[in-house]
C-alpha cells in the first residue's frame, strides 16, 4: 500500500489562532475559563481542554457573572456580545478574521439597504452567528431548490455572501444559478470561502484521482472536513471521515493498492500521524508527502488577550 499525504492539511490559521488563544488563556488564569460553542469543530481537541477543566457551554447565561469567556472560531451573533455584557463577562474573541470578514460584509450590505442571500448550512454555528448580524435582512439557501424557491424580482437590491467552509464547486454552482436569475446580485470583492478550505479541497481533488480510498482525519460536525470526505466520494471513492485511527475499520483497506490521508482545517497533526501508523503497522504502508502549495498564513492574538497578557 502507498499512502499519498495531503499537504497541506489539517490547521488553518484560524484554528491555529484560537487554539493558541485559549491556551494563554489558561496559562494566564488557569482553567476555570467558559468558551462559548466548541472552540473549533473538533472532538479531540475539545476533550483535551474539557480535561484540563475548561467548560464549554451552548448558553451564554450558563456562565456565572464576571467570568472569562472566549469566543469559539466561528464567531457570534450581536445578541450574545450583549449577553456576555450584561453578565460583566470578560470576553476574549477567537473570531477567525476570515469569519469576520463576512460579518463585517453583512453588515455593510444591510447598511446601504441590500436584501442578502447567505449561501450556508442551516444551523452551523458560523451561519447563526453570521445572521444575527442582520437577520431582517439575510435569506439563508443551501441547495438549488432554495434559490428557485426566491421570492425577489430583477429590480430588487440583492448581495451574495458565503459561510467560509462550503464546497467550492457546489457553491460556485448555487451563485451562477443566482447570477442567472439575479443579473444585478452584488458580491463581496474576495471570495469568502477561506483559503484554507479551498486548497484542501484541492489538494483532494489532485490526489484522488490515483488512488482507491480516502481517509479524512475531522469530526462529523466539522464542515470542512465534511466537504473533503465529499469531494472523494463525489469522484466515485470510497470516502470515510474519522476522528482518529480507533474509527478505521480494515476491511475500508480490502484490496487498496492507494490511499488518501488528509485533515480538516480543525483536526490537529498528531491524529494524522496515528492514522499513517495504523497503516504502517496493517499494510506495511509506505508514505508520501505531498506538497501541493505552501500556506504562510497567520493571525495576531485578540487585542483582548494581549491585554490579558500584559496585566
Amino acid at each position: 500500500m502507498k499512502v499519498l499525504l495531503a499537504n497541506p492539511r489539517g490547521f488553518c490559521a484560524g484554528v491555529n489562532m484560537a487554539i493558541r488563544c485559549l491556551e494563554e488563556v489558561i496559562r494566564r488564569v488557569g482553567t476555570k475559563v467558559y468558551v462559548y460553542h466548541e472552540i473549533v469543530h473538533n472532538r479531540n481537541v475539545v476533550n483535551r481542554f474539557s480535561d484540563q477543566g475548561v467548560t464549554f457551554v451552548e448558553s451564554v447565561e450558563q456562565i456565572p457573572i464576571g467570568s472569562i469567556l472566549v469566543f469559539s472560531a466561528h464567531g457570534v451573533s450581536p445578541e450574545i456580545r450583549r449577553v456576555a455584557r450584561d453578565r460583566k463577562l470578560q470576553t476574549i474573541d477567537a473570531t477567525c478574521p476570515l469569519v469576520t470578514k463576512v460579518h463585517l460584509e453583512t453588515i455593510r450590505f444591510a447598511n446601504q439597504g441590500y436584501s442578502i442571500i447567505l449561501i450556508g448550512h442551516e444551523g452551523h454555528d458560523e451561519v447563526i452567528g453570521t445572521m444575527g448580524e442582520a437577520p431582517e435582512s439575510i435569506t439563508l439557501v443551501g441547495t438549488l431548490d432554495d434559490v428557485a424557491e426566491l421570492k425577489f424580482t430583477s429590480s430588487d437590491k440583492i448581495a451574495c455572501l458565503t459561510q467560509t467552509t462550503l464546497s467550492v464547486a457546489e457553491t460556485a454552482v448555487i451563485v451562477q444559478a443566482l447570477r442567472q436569475r439575479y443579473p444585478q446580485i452584488e458580491l463581496p470583492g474576495k471570495e469568502d470561502i477561506c483559503y484554507a478550505t479551498t486548497n484542501r479541497q484541492e489538494a483532494v481533488r489532485l490526489l484522488i484521482e490515483s488512488s482507491d480510498v480516502l481517509i479524512v482525519l475531522g469530526s462529523q460536525n466539522s464542515s470542512n472536513s465534511r466537504r473533503l470526505m465529499e469531494t472523494g466520494a463525489a469522484k466515485g471513492v470510497p470516502s470515510y471521515l474519522v476522528d482518529d485511527s480507533s474509527e478505521l475499520q480494515l476491511d475500508w483497506f480490502h484490496d487498496a493498492q492507494t490511499v488518501v490521508v488528509t485533515a480538516g482545517a480543525s483536526a490537529p497533526e498528531v491524529v494524522v500521524q496515528e492514522c499513517v501508523d495504523f497503516l504502517r503497522h496493517h499494510f506495511s504502508a509506505t508514505v508520501s508527502e505531498e506538497m501541493l502549495k505552501h500556506e504562510n498564513v497567520e493571525f495576531p492574538l485578540p487585542r483582548e488577550l494581549q491585554m490579558l497578557i500584559a496585566e
